[in-house]
């Protein structure tokens, strides 16, 4: 198993509150509509990136071939 498996997953679950607080308050900047409730965190998208990063790697160092 990988050694640096609880950093990474420390920093992807600080990438994902990092990214939605950041896109909540983004969200409605330019166009001032805001979407209701935790919506403004989400809708951005990003906050799944570190989540993802860490399962391809994961994958990538089982053997799998990236694509």
């Amino acid at each position: 198993m990988n050694a640096n498996i609880e950093s990474k997953l420390r920093d992807a679950i600080t990438h994902f509150w990092t990214s939605r607080e950041t896109q909540a308050q983004k969200q409605g900047e330019k166009t001032g509509i805001r979407d209701a409730g935790a919506r403004t965190a989400v809708t951005g998208g990003s906050q799944m990136d570190g989540f993802v990063a860490l399962v391809r790697d994961l994958l990538e160092e089982s053997g799998i071939d990236r694509q």
